[in-house]
């Protein structure tokens, strides 16, 4: 079953939390679709404890806005609360692999 959100639940996780990934999507965009398997993997793999969380836009379109979310795919990663990284539309594994890296094994090494 999947997880119901609000504006206070997100921002409840985002203080909790060390670090979070939020993505922004849509359920008839066809980037987004092809593009989330690929951040599920890499987040799973090289960023086991950043939190992930999946938000459809059409679903939460609330919270998009509140995060001021224009275009989708979005990924927008919080470290300590704070916004680290913001990427849309055109979104490289590789380049996001590599901004978080350093950033990442501060916090967690």
């Amino acid at each position: 079953m999947e997880q119901k959100y609000t504006i206070d639940s997100i921002e409840q996780i985002l203080q909790s939390k060390e670090a979070v990934m939020l993505y922004f999507g849509g359920k008839s965009c066809g980037v987004c679709k092809s593009l989330r398997p690929k951040i599920e993997e890499l987040f799973s793999q090289k960023f086991e404890k950043i939190e992930q969380i999946y938000l459809y836009v059409d679903q939460y379109p609330d919270i998009a806005a509140h995060f001021t979310i224009f275009t989708i795919p979005t990924v927008v990663v919080y470290f300590e609360n704070k916004e680290f990284l913001k990427q849309s539309r055109n979104i490289s594994t590789v380049q996001l692999q590599e901004q978080l890296q350093r950033v990442y094994g501060l916090y967690f090494d």
